[in-house]
């Protein structure tokens, strides 16, 4: 178990932040063991096709046996939404001492995989020449892998975030963590991480605490290192609709009579969703979807409530009724 001690002072400074660095690291957990999460296959496949001459024979052994991975390789955020290029310029600059001990660290209580021996050399020139040969692997890896979906998973993140900030407003900590994941439990200002493979207890100390919500991650994620300030890295809520296709509709004549955008999202809108959530699986812009709704609604084609902060869409009587009479007349056409 893990434990963060965190006074008044550091539930005031409890801040989310995403990483897209993060988020590159953690996938490797998934490529290295598919049954961490069958959700993750659609991706997994997808991104085995692309890989081609990628040295993964370097970036693979960064994940250990225990599926723990090494602190230096995800850098708290120091900012809200950093970018990759910015937090992989973090990692570039870490210290050859603190490469060895996390790799050691993140390893133990196994030796370090062939790939990574260089760490373990006393002169630091070898461990630099590792470091770097590492960076560069993950941004090429970034690029085939995480880039091209960063935006859709961005989305799901940032939605965690909203409804988390939500739970923390109406409930404090105690609501906040209840409901983030079973290994999780908030008492008498303590945060316990249950089911760690590391033992120990962190004090806060003025240095709050900062939350990070994670695609990839299979569960509560601590730094490994009790040097470390306070983080958390989660799995985020949502991600069971990322990797499914964008909605569409083969229904010409509510095409036809909407235009495509607004076909296909009065398609969507069968259960009630948030415009962020809509904007995300339609892989569009919030703004976008905004404007679309904007005109069903005043065409009475979708009913909108407001659940707290967020406002839900969700196709009326009327869309409906439009959206199946042109189901049924796509079945009814020879």
């Amino acid at each position: 178990m893990i434990s963060f001690e965190l006074g008044v002072e550091d539930l005031a400074d409890t801040r989310f932040a995403v990483s897209p660095l993060n988020e590159t690291v953690f996938s490797l957990r998934v490529l290295r063991d598919p049954g961490l999460s069958a959700l993750h296959l659609p991706w997994r496949r997808s991104v085995l096709g692309r890989l081609g001459a990628l040295d993964t024979a370097l970036l693979m052994p960064l994940v250990a046996e225990r599926l723990t991975l090494p602190d230096f390789l995800t850098p708290r955020p120091v900012s809200f939404a950093p970018d990759f290029d910015e937090e992989l310029t973090a990692v570039r600059e870490t210290s050859p001492d603190l490469v060895r001990r996390d790799l050691l660290a993140a390893h133990a209580p196994d030796p370090l995989p062939e790939a990574l021996r260089d760490a373990t050399a006393a002169d630091d020139a070898p461990v630099v020449r590792l470091r770097d040969a590492v960076c560069e692997l993950l941004r090429q890896y970034w690029k085939i892998a995480i880039e091209p979906m960063w935006p859709q998973m961005r989305l799901v993140l940032e939605a965690d975030m909203t409804y988390r900030a939500r739970q923390l407003a109406m409930g404090g900590a105690r609501l906040l963590f209840a409901g983030m994941h079973p290994n999780l439990r908030w008492h008498n200002g303590v945060l316990h991480i249950d089911k760690m493979i590391s033992r120990h207890r962190v004090a806060a100390s003025g240095r709050g605490l900062l939350l990070v919500p994670s695609v990839f991650a299979h569960k509560p994620a601590p730094p490994v290192s009790p040097e470390e300030p306070p983080s958390l890295v989660y799995p985020s809520r949502g991600v069971a609709t990322l990797w499914t296709p964008t909605p569409t509709t083969d229904t010409p004549a509510l095409v036809s009579l909407l235009g495509p955008p607004r076909a296909k999202l009065l398609i969507l809108l069968e259960e009630p969703l948030p415009t962020i959530e809509i904007a995300r699986r339609l892989r569009v812009t919030p703004s976008a979807v905004s404007q679309h709704l904007r005109v069903l609604y005043a065409a009475g084609l979708v009913t909108r409530a407001r659940d707290g902060r967020q406002v839900l869409y969700r196709r009326s009587p009327l869309g409906d009724q439009l959206a199946e009479r042109s189901r049924h007349h796509r079945l009814a056409t020879p």
